[in-house]
């Protein structure tokens, strides 16, 4: 099983993981895209790291706004693999603006 990490651990993460915000339970950010087809492309890029990591997050789409939320549900909260998979999506994120 993998480790949780604890409150002031994910504090620290976070710290650098620009526009995430969380708690040991769910780490997560909301981005605005210029369109509708961005905002997809963006979630089609994130699952298949995703899936290459065999780790998934939660993904909301409203028109142009995605909101993702990483958490081990398997472990029950926040894990290294929810932080590597944020750093991942931010550099998606940023690429496609």
């Amino acid at each position: 099983m993998t480790d949780l990490l604890t409150a002031e651990a994910v504090r620290e993460k976070l710290g650098g993981l620009a526009d995430w915000s969380g708690d040991p339970t769910q780490i997560s950010r909301t981005v605005e895209l210029g369109s509708f087809p961005a905002a997809i492309a963006v979630v089609d890029r994130v699952a298949e790291v995703a899936e290459r990591l065999d780790h998934h997050p939660d993904i909301d789409i409203r028109w142009r706004t995605v909101t993702f939320r990483c958490v081990t549900h398997s472990a029950g909260g926040v894990t290294h693999r929810d932080v590597e998979l944020a750093r991942q999506i931010d550099d998606i994120v940023r690429s496609a603006r």
